[in-house]
Order: structure tokens, then sequence, then C-alpha cells
């Protein structure tokens, strides 16, 4: 590392500005910190001193992600009947373009409005990069990525002012881009299919989702272990809830992840669940032998909990407001699902209503804890 260390102080004055390549000053800053810690400090504002900067946080959550990556790799090869060694590596070939377009158009056109604007090339792409193929069909065509990332940096994030100014969760914006605008390639009874001969794989396998099974007929050819292992159709990195819970355990662990938001996810999901059972009313709860938890198996919903509700920068920011948003985001991804039969998924749009309602609930929250201190006063005099 010393080695290494030396090398980038020796190029170093040439991007630096004034140096004869200091028009690309932000893309070597990007690739310096990158590397080493910064030995920089914040001059303006408030600041947390803290040993970990975004960077190292952003990491942290795409060893989280692991777990789901490689399970969604042995999985991909599965569905077109390979076994062991053989289907992990098919999975892995799929995935690897996918995850290279995400990250070479995201990062291409972060870096170039970093140059443009003259500042820091953001850090939050880490993760994004990563996330976005994780939460499509792995038949979804390379260009449909790049399209989906270009849409979400640009319309997500660039045009608030960057990571940290993002209102909406840009990998759940590309999905959503792509979603609404190449219906057939991301739902439906080809939402997941291979036309991939690698490795003996099957020449053609189509088959629609659970969540697609349940609502069009009722019942799905899984049983409730499937689900949980994850040994089902459906977008590459969502399949498996043990994967994803395993995931969650190391961003509760780090303290990357908010709990409260987290499990508040979950219990909203629930809480709905069981009250359209109850009321024997709904797309799927109409249908015998489907029980309310299974919402949470099934679908992107675990995974939109853990690795997408508890974005820092698009949820709530107040303690009470992590509970709100959470709790919420939970009961209406459910209710789409319940209410609309053509769109049984529902976790999509509720995380993305919720980030746009999140600043509105930290206002209120922080409004409600203004009037009770000022209660507190005049009760005291």
């Amino acid at each position: 590392m010393k080695a290494l260390r030396n090398l980038v102080d020796k190029v170093k004055p040439t991007f630096s500005k004034g140096g004869k390549l200091g028009f690309l000053h932000s893309t070597f800053d990007a690739f310096e910190t990158f590397l080493f810690v910064p030995n920089t400090t914040t001059k303006h504002g408030a600041h947390v001193r803290d040993c970990n900067d975004i960077k190292r946080t952003m990491i942290t959550v795409v060893v989280a992600l692991i777990p789901c990556l490689l399970f969604g790799c042995y999985n991909t090869g599965l569905q077109v009947n390979l076994e062991g060694w053989t289907a992990f590596f098919y999975g892995l070939v799929r995935i690897l373009p996918m995850i290279a377009v995400s990250y070479i158009v995201g990062l291409g056109i972060e870096f170039t409005v970093a140059q443009w604007r003259g500042h820091e090339v953001n850090e939050g792409f880490l993760v994004s990069g990563l996330l976005i193929p994780l939460v499509m069909p792995v038949s979804t065509p390379l260009w449909m990525v790049g399209l989906g990332t270009a849409f979400a940096v640009i319309f997500g994030k660039e045009i608030f002012g960057g990571t940290g100014m993002n209102v909406f969760n840009p990998a759940v914006l590309a999905r959503a881009f792509v979603f609404f605008a190449y219906t057939p390639q991301m739902s439906g009874e080809e939402v997941w299919y291979s036309t991939w001969k690698m490795f003996g794989a099957t020449d053609a396998q189509t088959g629609a989702t659970a969540l697609e099974q349940l609502a069009s007929k009722g019942e799905m050819q899984w049983d409730i272990l499937d689900a949980f292992l994850g040994f089902i159709p459906g977008s590459f990195g969502e399949t498996s809830t043990l994967a994803i819970l395993i995931g969650a355990a190391i961003l509760l662990f780090t303290g990357v992840a908010s709990w409260k938001t987290m499990i508040s996810v979950f219990v909203g999901g629930l809480a709905m669940a069981y009250t359209f059972d109850l009321c024997g009313v709904g797309a799927l709860s109409a249908h015998e032998g489907f029980e309310p938890y299974m919402h949470l198996l099934v679908g992107g919903f675990a995974f939109g909990a853990v690795f997408m509700a508890t974005d820092p920068v698009t949820s709530a920011q107040t303690s009470t407001g992590k509970y709100i948003v959470g709790f919420m985001t939970g009961a209406i991804a459910i209710l789409i699902r319940e209410i609309n039969p053509a769109y049984p998924e529902g976790m999509m749009l509720s995380i993305l209503f919720m980030n746009a309602l999140a600043p509105l609930v930290d206002y209120f929250v922080v409004e409600a804890n203004i009037r009770r201190r000022k209660n507190r006063v005049k009760t005291v005099k």
C-alpha cells in the first residue's frame, strides 16, 4: 500500500488545479478517496466526527448485498435446469454484464457531472450500481438496464443536486422507469425467461413469478420453504428471504440501516395483510390457502424493506418518523397487491410514494415536538 500511496502522491500535482491535467481534478479525487481515507476535514456547518466516511458506509451496504448476489447466481442457473457450480457460473455470466452496464452508465454520468460542476464525485452510486441489476429480472436487455440507470441518475439524483439531496431512491426509480416504459419485459407470464444455451442450459424457459401465479391462478407451484430459501423465479436478488435476512443482520450490526424503519415495514405489511385476510377480500387474501405472512416471502417485499426503505437519504430522519414511514411503506405495499390484481407487486410504488411523503412526516413530527415542549413550559409556569 505504501508503494501505491507514493505513486498517487507522485502524479497528484499533475491533476491538481493548475496542473497539466487539472481539469480532471474531480475524477482523480474520486479514485484517490476510493483507495485511501481522505486527510481533509469539514470546514463549514455542523458535522459529526467519525472514522467512517460515506464511501466506507456504502461499501458496507455492498457487502450486505453479496449474499443476495451469490444466491441469485445459483438460482438463475437452477431455473434453467442446471445444478451445482454449473448453475452458479451460468448465473454469474448472466448478471456480470448487467452490473457492468449499470456502473459504466451511472458512474460515467456522475463523473461527467462532477467535472462539469467542478465538485467531488458522489459516492452513493457504489450501492445503486449494484442494486439496479438485483431488482430486475435476469432477462432484462442490457440497453434497458442502461436506460433505466441513466434516468435514475439524471432525474433521480443529479437534477436534485447529487447524493444526499435526492428525493427518490435511485434504484427503485430505475426499476419503476423500466417497468412502466417496457412492462412486458418486467411483468406477466414472461417476466423470467432464458434463451441462452451456455453450459447446457434449457434453450427457452418461460414462466410467471410466484406473485403473478397467485394473482392470476390463486396458487403457486412452489411451497413456503422454496419461497423462503429463494428457489423461485423473480428479480435477480429478490427471491431469497434468507439471503436478504443475512444482509439485514450485517446492516443492523454495523449500524448502517435503521432497525426502526426495517421492523416497521414488516409490521405494517403484516398488519395490512391480516386485515385483508380477516375481511376475506383482496386479490390474494381471497384465495384459499394463502396465508398473510406469505406476502413477506414472495416478490420484492423483504428486499425493499431491508435495502431500500432504510435508505437514510430518502427515508424519514426523525425517530418517530422512521416508525411511521416504515409502517406505511409496508401497509401500502400490501394494499396495492390486494386491490390491484393487474399489479401484484406493490413494494416499488409504496417506497416511491413514501419517499415523497417522508419530509412531510418529519415536518409534522418536529412540529408536534415543538408544541409539546411549549405546552410543557406553560404548565411549569
